[in-house]
Order: structure tokens, then C-alpha cells, then sequence
């Protein structure tokens, strides 16, 4: 039996734009072993997938742990293909672990390498695009994501999702949760029921919120990655920061409204919708300067 290996480590806005192309690296392979290769706050999510035979959970060892590092050798070898979709410093050097097998990516010496000079220019949809075209896989449609459309608590039509979070060590990424609270209390007004979602470390931008608007639910470390994706699968609206929530959101055809700082550019990492004017981006130098009035009128 053909064995494919598929690499995607993170984090979760880059393995969930990497949505399509791993439902077309199964289409190419339809009766191939099928192994992903990602990290243990993933594995949960993506064995639930159609995509996958296997997944196994890369702990990313110290590269002068010898032991880990001969295990993952294990992992990686005897594989007949490669898709390296982190395309990364590590991800390239595993290829050499691997024993240099078949390889999409950008590790010297690859055998279908991503050669493009304009790559690191390219969205990631469409850079990953490029790179299955280069390595035989023409056609990287839309994924079908029904699986995971039915998770998660069933809440009262509507409600709208609030993203407060944002990656820890990026605060300017960070709309002030004060705002989110005003943003709430509209939702509220026009008889939408805000509800906040993210991680456990989030819950204090939650009471922020919870403050301002009672009325809204707090989520919170309460759901699990499928169960986000149901949650906006079934939701009016989101309004987020730049995270990996709001680009599950806009995958699961959930109208978003994304907003940007400077910290991060827009035209390389935005979430993608289904159809134009899906997913919204508001993108200015300093986030404490967004009025709660700019982003409703975004919301239509």
C-alpha cells in the first residue's frame, strides 16, 4: 500500500487554512495510507477528520534529545510521499530524518520542491495552492466541512460569536475587551446574544466583557475545537481579532468581521470565506484606536 505523510504542525489558523488542501492530498491518494504528522492540540480535531488514516503527534523534541529523536525518526520514515505543508526551518529538516523520500516543501534537495520566488508574498491558501500544483495536485477546491457542522451546544437563535483572544506574546493583536464590551451591548440591543469564546486563559477579556453586557454568554475553555466549529457553523455573525477561532469561524461559513494591527498583514494570513463579502477585514496601525462604531457598521 501506497504511504502518504502529511506535515502540519500549526498553529490553528494554519492548519485550518490547510482545511483544503489536505481533503485534495486524499482525493489524489484515494486508497492510500494517509498519515498526518501535527501537534497534540490538534490530534483530537483532525482524527475526527475524513482525511486522515492515522494521525500522530509530533512533541517537536530538542534536537539534541537523541532518543525523541530517533523515535520520530520512526514516524517519518518509509513513507512513498511527503506533503510538508509547515514548510518551516524544522518541518525542512525533517526531510533528511526522513531518510529523503519523495517530498513537497521547500527542504533542499526535495524531490518536487516549492521553488516559487514569490512564495513568501503569497497568501497562505494560495502559496499552498502552488505548491500541490508544483507537486502534481492541480486541484485544491473548497474542503467539505459537514462533519463539523453539527457540534457543540445548540444555543437560541441568533447570537453572534466575540473573539477577544489573540496569541499571548502579540498583545497588539488584541482589540481592548472593553470594546468588545460595547460591541456587545449593540448585539444585545438589536436582540443578537453575544457570546464569548476562546481559551481558559481568556476568561478574564470574557468578564471584561460580561461586565458591560450581562446578557452575554460566557464561553470560554467550555468547548472544544469541533464544538467552535458548530458553534459558528450556526452563528449570525463573529467578530475576532486576528486568531486561529475566527479563521474556524469563516471556514465553517460563519460572516466575520476580522480586525488587524499592524502586527500582521492581512493580505498574507486573512481568514477566507466561501463567497465574496463573507469575511470582512478592518485592519489599522493600533487596535486602541478602532471604534466600537466602525466595526457594527461592518456588520451590515
Amino acid at each position: 500500500m501506497t504511504r502518504i505523510l502529511v506535515i502540519k504542525l500549526g498553529a490553528l489558523g494554519d492548519l485550518v487554512q490547510a482545511f483544503a488542501p489536505f481533503a485534495a492530498i486524499r482525493a489524489h491518494h484515494p486508497t492510500a495510507e494517509v498519515t498526518l504528522l501535527t501537534t497534540a492540540p490538534f490530534a483530537g480535531l483532525m482524527r475526527a477528520a475524513p482525511w486522515f488514516d492515522r494521525v500522530v503527534v509530533d512533541a517537536r523534541p530538542p534536537w539534541w534529545n537523541l532518543a525523541a529523536l530517533v523515535a520520530l525518526r520512526r514516524v517519518l520514515s518509509g513513507h512513498d510521499m511527503v506533503y510538508d505543508l509547515q514548510t518551516s526551518g524544522r518541518s525542512s529538516r525533517y526531510f533528511r530524518l526522513a531518510g529523503r523520500p519523495a517530498w513537497s516543501g521547500i527542504a533542499a534537495g526535495a524531490s518536487r520542491p516549492h521553488d516559487n520566488p514569490q512564495r513568501n508574498y503569497m497568501h497562505t491558501r494560495a502559496r499552498q495552492r502552488d505548491q500541490l500544483r508544483r507537486a502534481g495536485i492541480a486541484d485544491v477546491p473548497d474542503a467539505d466541512l459537514s462533519w463539523l457542522a453539527t457540534g457543540g451546544p445548540v444555543l437560541p437563535d441568533p447570537y453572534a460569536l466575540l473573539v477577544p483572544g489573540a496569541a499571548p506574546h502579540r498583545p497588539a493583536k488584541r482589540w481592548p475587551a472593553e470594546r468588545f464590551g460595547g460591541l456587545a451591548r449593540r448585539l444585545r440591543d438589536a436582540g443578537v446574544t453575544p457570546v464569548v469564546v476562546g481559551t481558559q486563559a481568556e476568561a478574564p477579556l470574557a468578564a471584561v466583557i460580561l461586565a458591560a453586557c450581562p446578557e452575554a454568554r460566557d464561553l470560554t475553555g467550555r468547548t472544544s475545537l469541533a464544538e467552535l466549529a458548530g458553534l459558528a457553523a450556526r452563528a449570525r455573525l463573529a467578530v475576532g481579532n486576528d486568531t486561529g477561532p475566527m479563521h474556524l469561524a469563516a471556514a465553517m461559513g460563519c460572516p466575520a468581521t476580522v480586525l488587524f494591527s499592524r502586527d500582521s498583514d492581512p493580505s498574507l494570513t486573512a481568514p477566507l470565506g466561501h463567497v465574496p463579502g463573507q469575511v470582512r477585514v478592518i485592519r489599522v496601525d493600533d487596535l486602541a484606536t478602532l471604534s466600537v462604531e466602525r466595526v457594527a457598521a461592518s456588520l451590515g
